[in-house]
């Protein structure tokens, strides 16, 4: 945490030149990117979309609600048409996501990313440039699953979220697998039924391309909101090649965990602040 104004203006500033500087930018983002953008999962936004199932259930939080073992596929999905809605079509009400990429415009960047809400995408990150390793709420998949394939659903959701009535979608509604007719499910990682279609290995294939094509270079980890759930994904990976790469500069912004091993505390910068208020002082 900065011990003092001068410190923090520092920081900014040592990000500014080394993004100024570098030849490409990987952004690896957590959940508390979305945060800081307003997603969240509990309080005010809650009760809005939510105030039914909290009080029929005790849910107290969209993320608790998404494990709740509801009695009917109809009930299922009134909450997850309502979940998917309003995490993954709706925009995040603050301009953070904005504000990265008006931070990395004119440089060649990549983003890799465990959140699952394409808000990315929505804020207008090109999409050849994003890897979401932990899938996607705009996709299906077959809950068995019979085959590894995942399939849009904004439209059958947008009619979900309207159509619904005292906590059920029309059951002509419910998604099915068109192989084999079991229940469609969301294409999440949450244990081995995962689905990783084409698409998820191309934007694999063009991480791993966009790595080699920089290695050795000045390259900028900038990782936001990223906690310990998922270490190996990010925050690791990060400080590995910072390592690695003596030219590489490493970048925390984290409201909580903000921090970076000894090694490459030199070419790192590492704040405990929100993401939104950094990225807009950076930007100015």
């Amino acid at each position: 945490m900065p011990k003092s104004t001068a410190a923090y203006s520092k920081q900014i500033e040592r990000l500014k030149q080394a993004i100024d500087g570098a030849d490409a930018v990987v952004i690896g983002a957590g959940a508390g990117l979305s945060t800081s953008a307003g997603l969240t999962y509990s309080g005010e936004r809650f009760e809005t979309y939510f105030k039914d199932f909290a009080d029929k259930y005790g849910i107290q939080d969209m993320y608790s609600g998404g494990f709740y073992p509801f009695a009917s596929l109809e009930e299922y999905w009134a909450w997850w048409s309502r979940h998917i809605m309003v995490n993954r079509y709706e925009r995040a009400p603050k301009p953070v996501y904005d504000d990265l990429l008006n931070l990395v415009a004119g440089k060649d960047y990549f983003v890799l990313t465990t959140n699952v809400d394409h808000q990315f995408q929505l804020a207008g990150f090109d999409k050849k440039r994003l890897f979401y390793t932990q899938g996607d709420y705009g996709l299906w998949q077959c809950s068995e699953p019979c085959h590894q394939r995942t399939y849009d659903n904004e439209e059958i959701v947008r009619r979900m979220f309207t159509e619904q009535q005292d906590m059920k979608v029309p059951t002509e509604l419910i998604p099915r697998c068109p192989i084999c007719g079991k229940p469609m499910t969301m294409n999440l990682r949450a244990d081995d039924t995962f689905v990783q279609d084409e698409g998820w290995y191309h934007a694999q294939g063009r991480y791993q391309d966009f790595l080699r094509r920089y290695e050795g270079m000045r390259v900028v980890f900038l990782e936001l909101g990223v906690g310990r759930n998922t270490p190996i994904i990010i925050k690791y990976p990060f400080w590995k090649y910072t390592h690695n790469n003596t030219n590489a500069f490493y970048a925390c912004i984290n409201f909580q965990e903000a921090f970076a091993p000894r090694e490459i505390s030199g070419r790192s910068v590492c704040v405990g602040v929100d993401i939104g208020d950094f990225l807009k002082e950076v930007c100015e």
